[in-house]
């Protein structure tokens, strides 16, 4: 899956080109290491920003595949009982779940910490 471009940095700097055949190259970005449970460092926090004042729980640091992300993520908004998404490397449980998630993350061998207030 190939990321938007968001910012000109990163098209390299590149902003025109009159060359007719000019094609640009992306590089390929190396897919990520999945760790073991034991050795990933979650961090949860509750989030309220640009979401009208809706607060969520936001889970980030996890080191895997998308397909690990998406299977954690319902696994989650199942045992919670909530909806949410999963995108970017971050999970979004919507509500205010954040001791609920630390005990289901705990549970399945990750190290998690409570970040924020």
């Amino acid at each position: 899956m190939s990321t938007k471009k968001k910012v000109l940095n990163d098209f390299g700097g590149i902003m025109y080109s009159t060359d007719p055949g000019f094609v640009y190259e992306e590089e390929e970005q190396s897919p990520r290491e999945a760790l073991p449970n034991n050795q990933q460092d979650l961090r949860v926090t509750l989030d309220r920003k640009n979401r009208g004042g809706k607060a969520v729980t936001l889970i980030t640091g996890f080191a895997g595949t998308e397909e690990e992300l998406d299977k954690l993520a319902k696994t989650l908004k199942s045992k919670c009982g909530v909806g949410g998404a999963a995108k970017d490397g971050e999970i979004l449980i919507q509500g205010d779940f954040r001791d609920k998630v630390i005990l289901l993350l705990q549970k399945e061998g990750f190290k998690v910490k409570k970040s924020g207030g």
